[in-house]
């Protein structure tokens, strides 16, 4: 093994500027034969330029330099991702990064940027080939901005939307009503506040996919008095159109082993918040089938609070993939689909009139509406006073929802 030294730059859909950022990658020996001292690859929209480093060849070390003009290695933050890989450029200018490699509003935005790169390619891999995401870099004015992600209309997802948003500003008056309702102590108002999240939901175009929905945050609130409040929130959760038992248990049991890592009592609170949460209530039935949520995480030092962040998010592959890959072929009729399009209504139903990130979005000055509605399918249906048949698959769908279970 040998260190390979690259300086990159890349040209993403919404022409942003080139990044000159370098970053240290491990190449096998055998690739190494393949090598010469400097050559250039043409990769995804990327041109890498490379030199080899420090190879132990016996009592021989062929030492190479590479010139990276201002952008020196040893000024990046030591657990800095390879930025090369996101979809585009960080929110936050890397100058900032760098200085504030420590803060822990810097870790957040480079791992949700990572998170959102990873699941993008993890999906676009399960689609037509022609089919990639729209990438979207957008600020704001008011303070900070986003990267939007979205895919829609291919031959797996009918949409996929994975957002990442890093704003700061001063929280408006609804806002701080809303936190206060749910028991954060603020005093003063037009309180600094930054907040860091991802958020996705993955509307796929067979029935026999389930839809998941995942978002991890981090939110910093400054009191009148200077005193900083801190925490974390977030969670992923399942909507199945058909249920299969087997893809459910797995979806909740990857979540479990993400949990348990850190302490096993949080998949069972997480689990019940869950389903407690993503209830409808004026259907009296949840959205879903259910997965963990969190929010006001704050009771762990800040790094703990944020590594069981970080498992969570990384679940996210492993928990949803297997059931695309499962489903994604199978056949299905008109009248599932039918069904597929109303149960997509009670999540817009959802989403509209209960979840507080929508709400918290559309009680933010600037707020990009694109970006807050991204989670809304392309296609819903309503239909007046529908019920499904007795004894049918939607049936027992429905069953579950209004009477959730324990599936491990």
């Amino acid at each position: 093994m040998f260190l390979l030294l690259c300086r990159s730059s890349n040209i993403y859909s919404n022409k942003s500027s080139t990044m000159k950022w370098v970053h240290p990658v491990a190449v096998t020996m055998r690739a190494m034969r393949t090598l010469s001292t400097l050559a250039t690859l043409n990769g995804r929209n990327r041109k890498i330029l490379f030199k080899l480093v420090g190879i132990g060849l016996g009592a021989t070390t062929l030492t190479s330099v590479v010139t990276a003009g201002s952008n020196n290695i040893s000024n990046l933050p030591e657990s800095l991702y390879d930025v090369s890989d996101f979809m585009t450029e960080p929110v936050t200018p890397k100058s900032t990064l760098t200085k504030n490699k420590d803060d822990m509003k810097v870790k957040m935005e480079l791992f949700i940027m990572k998170i959102q790169a990873d699941f993008c390619r993890a999906l676009e891999n399960e689609e037509d080939p022609n089919s990639k995401f729209l990438v979207d870099r957008w600020t704001r004015s008011e303070g900070g901005g986003g990267v939007t992600c979205v895919l829609q209309n291919g031959k797996t997802f009918e949409k996929a939307g994975v957002n990442v948003s890093v704003v700061h500003g001063h929280l408006p008056a609804d806002a701080v009503r809303q936190m206060k309702a749910r028991g954060k102590d603020l005093g003063g108002k037009d309180l600094p506040f930054f907040a860091a999240g991802i958020s996705s939901v993955i509307h796929p175009t067979n029935p026999h996919i389930p839809t998941i929905h995942f978002n991890y945050r981090y939110f910093e609130v400054t009191q009148e008095n200077g005193e900083k409040m801190w925490w974390f929130g977030g969670g992923t959760d399942l909507t199945p159109y058909y249920l299969v038992e087997e893809d459910v248990k797995h979806f909740h049991s990857t979540l479990k082993q993400a949990c348990d890592v850190h302490d096993s009592s949080y998949y069972p609170k997480f689990k019940k918040w869950c389903d407690d949460y993503f209830m409808v209530t004026h259907r009296n039935e949840r959205r879903g089938v259910g997965g963990i949520f969190f929010d006001d995480f704050d009771k762990l030092s800040q790094d703990n609070c944020f590594k069981f962040v970080r498992s969570c998010a990384e679940s996210v592959v492993p928990s949803y993939l297997p059931l695309v890959k499962r489903h994604k072929n199978d056949s299905y009729t008109s009248s599932q689909r039918d069904w597929q399009l109303l149960r997509r209504g009670r999540y817009v139903e959802f989403n509209l009139v209960y979840d507080r990130g929508t709400k918290f979005g559309l009680y933010t000055p600037g707020a990009r509406i694109e970006s807050i509605l991204m989670s809304l399918p392309v296609y819903a249906k309503w239909e007046y006073m529908h019920s499904p048949p007795e004894g049918t698959q939607e049936a027992k769908l429905t069953e579950v929802l209004k009477n959730p279970r324990d599936w491990l």
